[in-house]
């Protein structure tokens, strides 16, 4: 798999949450860390994805978003 994204985070389904139109899907970096990302149904179901499967977080973006409370 070749990308010009440079973020691509390596880690393993934690959680996947199927609904009408789109699925949101956990994978656990490790460490505590898990990214969250909703793709739709269709990619998910594409893509076989099975809790427990080896997955990547592949970030492609021109901005990041802070906040603090």
């Amino acid at each position: 798999m070749k990308l010009s994204a440079r973020n691509v985070l390596k880690g393993k389904v934690a959680g996947l949450e199927p609904g009408a139109v789109t699925t949101i899907v956990r994978i656990d970096l490790g460490g505590g860390v898990i990214v969250t990302s909703s793709i739709t149904k269709a990619a998910a179901e594409d893509l076989n994805l099975a809790v427990g499967d080896e997955a990547y977080a592949v970030i492609k973006a021109s901005d990041v978003l802070v906040g603090k409370p």
